[in-house]
């Protein structure tokens, strides 16, 4: 992910939770929060719950793929804060994406598809 999109610091993850709204599924939370920027940042967070560094890696690229695939479509001024839960473990690739896809879609933040206008 381009380093303009990345959520970082540590007060900014703490912000988005603390001031945003969440939504979460089986898999995944997702919280939101209006940012002043011209563009909408993604920040990603898994737990040592969720296993150990070879498992929290894997959940984290997991993430990163599934939401990079919608990118194009959320519009821009929003924090972004994805949280792997501990069923992450066992996931594959198509059920992260269905799950991202699901959370965008109840936050009302994904724009129509170009394919899906016409």
């Amino acid at each position: 992910m381009v380093k303009l999109y990345r959520l970082r610091k540590n007060a900014d993850f703490h912000q988005v939770r603390r001031q945003g709204e969440s939504w979460a599924n089986k898999l995944l939370v997702l919280s939101i929060a209006p940012n002043a920027l011209e563009h909408s940042r993604f920040g990603f967070s898994v737990s040592r719950r969720v296993g150990k560094a070879v498992v929290r890696n894997r959940a984290k690229r997991l993430m990163r793929e599934a939401v990079r695939h919608h990118i194009e479509r959320v519009p821009a001024g929003w924090d972004v804060v994805w949280i792997a839960r501990r069923p992450m473990r066992e996931a594959n690739f198509s059920a992260v994406e269905r799950a991202v896809e699901q959370l965008f879609r109840r936050a009302r933040l994904l724009k129509p598809r170009k394919s899906d206008l016409l």
